[in-house]
């Protein structure tokens, strides 16, 4: 197969969905695969490294995505990217499609084979391609709520961990999951008091048990969460529903009720947000305030740290990439039931309820259309 790796264009993202070691396996396997000229430079890997380990290097975005049976990519595509869809088209990123409507109708019309980073499940409901971005996501809200905390970011001018003798921050985390446990790990660490807030009532004994620290749980309910926000320092948003959108659990009245200088990271903005006053933001724009609250909703958090994100997502995607290019997408997804569950749409119809039920479509179970 001819497999596709253009450079992002989503701004500030610095991240490649191949390692020069991926392209190596996939090209003794006998694969081509296509790098765009420079799209592994902002993660430190050189066109001279992928040329060593098979890959050809081609000089635009569009020979990356014309010449390509199958593109992989780190996130969706740009609407400067639609002329590129096509049907045939395999494409395997990650697409978040219940927050993005013109892409998901896009592939539907191009009908675009699309398999989707972020539903890929395995039988315990774990998600493996999701997963590492997950965990860097959630170390880095803490990072970056630490920095926006501080006066000269226009925050309250504390420090997360205090010191002897001085209250630290309060931080309150909304989603147990592997966001969620990753930022109190971080936040922990550093001396924050953390309240976790999660419907599942086993998920917090879990984590009672392995968290150390000053943490508290909180079973979720409007009751709970307003009380903890309003007292907060940091809220990290860190809830989600499989493929579909995150419900919104702030509301605006919570949030005139925090401390103005506090601090929002919302790690579920890729699914729309969990926040009522959360938007999309970017690297280059990362925050805004509503009611003295700095507000950051980047859409790719983990495109500021590459280096460690182009090899921990790599090394979850690189087994299903080589299985898509050796067996042909309709022979992996009715062989794999994990990667079956990672398609979203397929001939013109989407095969994801959940992005179905996000815009009112009909959805389609991907058997009947294979």
């Amino acid at each position: 197969m001819i497999i596709g790796v253009p450079k992002e264009i989503k701004d500030r993202e610095n991240r490649v969905a191949l390692t020069p070691g991926g392209a190596h396996l996939l090209t003794q396997l006998g694969h081509r695969v296509l790098v765009e000229r420079g799209a592994g430079e902002g993660s430190r890997f050189t066109d001279d490294e992928y040329k060593q380990n098979g890959a050809e290097i081609v000089p635009t975005h569009a020979d990356a995505w014309q010449r390509a049976e199958m593109v992989i990519k780190v996130k969706e595509p740009m609407p400067a990217e639609y002329e590129f869809l096509r049907p045939g088209l395999l494409l395997f990123t990650y697409l978040h499609l219940a927050a993005e409507e013109k892409l998901t109708r896009e592939l539907m019309a191009k009908q675009v084979m699309v398999v989707a980073y972020e539903t890929v499940e395995l039988p315990d409901g774990s998600l493996p391609l999701l997963t590492p971005m997950s965990e860097v996501a959630g170390k880095m809200s803490i990072q970056i709520a630490a920095h926006y905390l501080e006066k000269t970011q226009g925050g309250r001018g504390k420090l997360m961990g205090g010191v002897p003798g001085v209250r630290p921050a309060d931080v309150v985390i909304i989603g147990g999951g592997v966001v969620g446990t990753s930022a109190a790990k971080v936040a922990l660490g550093m001396g924050a008091d953390v309240t976790i807030i999660d419907k599942d009532l086993d998920r917090l004994r879990y984590l009672s048990e392995v968290l150390h620290g000053s943490l508290t749980t909180l079973a979720s309910n409007p009751y709970n969460i307003a009380e903890a926000v309003k007292f907060a320092d940091v809220v990290v948003g860190a809830v989600l529903v499989k493929g579909a959108k995150a419900p919104r659990l702030v509301t605006r009245e919570m949030i005139k009720q925090m401390t103005p200088g506090s601090v929002i990271v919302d790690v579920a903005i890729d699914q729309g947000g969990s926040v009522e006053t959360i938007r999309p933001t970017t690297h280059s724009d990362p925050t805004y305030i509503v009611d003295g609250v700095i507000h950051y909703g980047v859409t790719n958090m983990p495109g500021a740290v590459p280096r460690t994100s182009t090899y921990a997502l790599s090394n979850a995607t690189l087994p299903y990439a080589q299985k898509l290019a050796d067996l042909g997408f309709v022979k992996a997804v009715t062989s794999d039931p994990a990667l079956a569950l990672g398609v979203n749409v397929y001939a013109g119809h989407i095969t994801y309820p959940a992005v179905a039920e996000a815009f009112g479509l009909p959805s389609r179970p991907l058997k009947e259309l294979l």
